[in-house]
Order: structure tokens, then sequence, then C-alpha cells
């Protein structure tokens, strides 16, 4: 008689089926021991994974997840089929792709929130495909907030020289200034400093960008700085958290990269993304914190361009699921 359901490390969600997704989870599967496979499984339509395999010359096998068995060399899939009569163009934008999206994260939360797996890595997804399917998020994190009812979320873009989290992402720069709040600050530096907590980091060393040239300059170039950002970073000190700040975000991400602090608290997307993407563009892995969940994902899109060609490189997926499994380790702990 079986006892309760295996739970699986990591569940995969295939992104977007057009784009790079199921060839750079080929890719990475097929480089995995067969120890860490049964540790995996994927999300998304059998018959896509096994043409994705086929293309790239894996000798994979993929088993829905109810048929998967200890001890054998195969992979398990939480199915979610493409339906009938749905075509999903190669390298095209389609609602039938957009929506295949979107189903295959609902799945990878409910299998998490039933304890089938315990981090979800999700694969690029489209925006213009999501939105075509009348899925109007986004992108990633907002839909998996909107899923697991979570108030909010925050991305965090992480790699061995510069890691930094983000007090808004998918918004206009107009609304981004608008959302530079103590209050938001705060929630955002919490949610940092429990996630490298959770890593093993004993004293996280944090640092909070300014908004405005050189903070403000003394308000001469805005006053965010002055009336927002400082006085929350003076409230987290109060209670405790090495964090700095407000520093000129012209010099603290250097600052970082440099060992200083351990995470920069960036107040607005590309404030963010350029300097983690300059330095460790292949490398970087999307983190989302503040969900009742984990979830880690490659830190590109679809490259439609390339799209079952065979010329994708997983090696951002690579550091996508060795993340999650630091996540996951942690979590037994």
């Amino acid at each position: 008689m079986n006892s309760s359901p295996r739970c699986y490390e990591i569940a995969i969600t295939m992104g977007d089926p057009a784009g790079i997704g199921p060839e750079i989870i080929c890719r990475a599967l097929s480089a995995m021991s067969a120890a860490e496979r049964a540790t995996t499984m994927v999300i998304g339509d059998p018959a896509i994974y096994r043409r994705a395999a086929a293309s790239i010359g894996a000798a994979l096998e993929f088993v829905p997840l109810e048929q998967a068995q200890s001890g054998k060399d195969h992979v398990a899939v939480g199915v979610v089929e493409l339906p009938k009569g749905v075509e999903v163009p190669d390298g095209q934008i389609s609602a039938g792709a957009g929506d295949m999206a979107f189903r295959c994260v609902q799945k990878a939360v409910e299998l998490v929130q039933a304890g089938r797996a315990q981090v979800i890595v999700t694969a690029p997804l489209n925006k213009a495909a999501l939105h075509e399917a009348g899925h109007h998020y986004d992108g990633h994190t907002g839909m998996l907030a909107s899923l697991t009812g979570a108030p909010s979320s925050f991305m965090l873009l992480a790699s061995k020289t510069l890691s930094t989290l983000h007090v808004s992402t998918h918004v206009s720069l107009r609304d981004a200034i608008d959302r530079v709040t103590p209050e938001r600050i705060i929630a955002t530096v919490e949610a940092g400093h429990a996630h490298l907590l959770a890593l093993g980091m004993k004293a996280p060393r944090i640092a909070v960008a300014g908004l405005n040239p050189h903070c403000g300059e003394g308000g001469i170039f805005g006053d965010e700085d002055s009336r927002c950002i400082a006085p929350a970073v003076e409230r987290l000190r109060e209670r405790g958290f090495d964090v700095s700040g407000p520093i000129s975000a012209d010099t603290v991400f250097y600052r970082a990269s440099k060992g200083e602090f351990d995470l920069v608290i960036a107040q607005y997307h590309d404030q963010g993304h350029i300097p983690v993407k300059l330095i460790a563009f292949d490398t970087t892995v999307n983190v989302s914190l503040g969900l009742p969940l984990q979830r880690t994902s490659v830190d590109h899109g679809t490259a439609f361009d390339i799209a079952w060609q065979g010329k994708a490189d997983a090696t951002n997926m690579g550091s996508a699921i060795a993340y999650a499994r630091r996540l996951a380790s942690g979590a037994k702990a």
C-alpha cells in the first residue's frame, strides 16, 4: 500500500510553449543526475516535452505524475494539455500559448498547495500572449500573487556578485515614484531580510538606493529621499536591522558588488535590473518574495526568434533550478 503522495523538491512550469521554455527545460533535465530528476517534476503537455527532447537529442521519458514510480529514471509530469484544435505556432504570439502558460502556473500553485512540490521554477512566458488569452497580469509575480491571495509581492534578482530587491517593478516610472513610501520600503527590506535568513545568512547587510540623483541633494532634485526613504531606514535601524541608506544609486551597486552589502533595495525596475544584468546576465535568477510559496525563474524572455531551432542556452534555467534547490533545502532544515 502506498503511503502519502511523494513531494517533489521542484515543479518546473513550461512557460509559453511557442518559446524556448520546453527546450531549456529539457536541456536542464538531461544535465541532471537520475537522483536529481527523481526530485523534479515538470508542468505542461507531455507531447510538447517529448517534441522538445527529441529536437535536442535528449533521451528523456515523460510520465504523468500519477503514474510516476520511485526508483525509475523518468520525468514526472503534472499534465496540462493543449486543448484539441488549438494551434500554437512556433515563435509566435498566440492566445493558445498564453492560456497554456497561465494554466501551467495555476497547476503548479495547486500542486504546491497540495503538498506535492516545494518550490516552483518558471520558464518564460510572453505578456502579450498572456493578455491575448484574457489573463491580464504584469507577469509571473503578479499572477502568483493573485493565485495565492497574497496582498503584495517583491521581485528579487539574485546573482553571486550582486542581488537587488525592488520596491516596484512592472509599473510606469511615474507610478513607481508614487510607490516610494516608507511603508513599502520597510516591507521590501523585511521581505529581503527574511529571505536571506532563510538561506542561512546570519546578519544580512542591506543597502537602500536613493531615488533621485545624489539622493535629492538636500531637496534640490526632489524630496522623496529625505521625506520617505530616510525615515524608513531609520525606523528599520531602530528595530535592529543592519540597513544603510538612502545611498546614491550611482555608487551603491558598485559598493555592493565589491562585498560591502548583501542586498540592495532598488526603487524601481530599471534601477535594479540594469546593474545586475550587466554583471551577471546569464546567471541571474528571478525570485518572488512575499508569497505563501517559493518561486524562482529564469531572467530572460521567450526568445521567439530562436525558439524550436535547437539554439537555446539553458544556463539561466540551470541557475534558477540550483537556487530553487537551495530554497528547498532551507525549508527542510
